[in-house]
């Protein structure tokens, strides 16, 4: 005997398990690319980070190369007659860098004037400063590599030319230091009390959103983007007079 009312039935339950796993399966998508996202977006991160630390390091760097006396390549030697501990110069620093490694004209260019500056909001009023300088990161990997660089290398440069550092340094004066040596001057001892600091200012910046095509070898920045990311770190170094 057959039900007339049942006639149908296993349509209407297909349709609706049909609908029921399309749901699930558009939240899984869902799901998915936003865990993606927030990866990519960690990732950017960290590797703004990095590129941070590397800003703090050469800040380190340029004020030991001072005080070592700079190096001269010519000769792959260091100039010991221009050993000295800088200072700062006459005018208030305003956040403008020195850029080293690259130019305005440059197709990677990015515009970073005073995101640096303005990520440290604890900053003295009327900062005067030894140095500051821009570079590119991208191009400071590039430039490290030799004749025989890969591809993948070279692809990994010019996705990195979308991050700069920065980092500028300001002397803040007298400060005890202590350190070992030895001298044969009557009485003296093998510590040394009186030293200058210096504080060193660094960045990572990562550009708006940028992309590098593997392709055609094309590289381009979305200057309307809003996904710039900024690290700021500072650190103290105190040299011996």
């Amino acid at each position: 005997m057959i039900k007339k009312n049942e006639q149908g039935f296993a349509l209407v339950l297909s349709l609706v398990l049909m609908l029921a796993m399309s749901l699930m399966g558009g939240a899984l998508i869902v799901m998915s690319a936003s865990d993606h996202q927030s990866n990519n977006k960690s990732d950017e991160y960290q590797q703004t980070f990095y590129v941070a630390e590397t800003a703090l390091l050469e800040g380190e760097k340029y004020i030991l190369n001072q005080f070592l006396g700079p190096w001269d390549p010519g000769n792959h030697k260091r100039q010991l007659n221009k050993r000295n501990l800088p200072a700062n110069q006459n005018t208030a620093f305003k956040g403008q860098m020195i850029k080293i490694n690259y130019k305005t004209s440059d197709k990677y260019y990015f515009d970073t004037s005073e995101y640096c500056f303005n990520s440290f909001p604890d900053k003295p009023d009327k900062l005067k400063v030894v140095t500051g300088e821009s570079w590119n990161f991208g191009d400071v990997i590039r430039d490290s590599f030799n004749n025989n660089a890969s591809e993948n290398e070279k692809h990994e440069a010019e996705r990195l030319k979308g991050y700069y550092y920065e980092y500028f340094v300001t002397n803040i004066g007298d400060a005890p230091f202590k350190g070992t040596g030895s001298s044969v001057k009557k009485q003296a001892g093998n510590s040394g009390q009186n030293g200058m600091a210096y504080r060193v200012f660094g960045c990572g910046i990562k550009a708006e959103e940028h992309a590098y095509n593997k392709d055609n070898g094309k590289h381009s920045i979305n200057s309307g983007s809003k996904k710039r990311i900024i690290v700021a770190l500072e650190s103290v170094v105190v040299l011996p007079k």
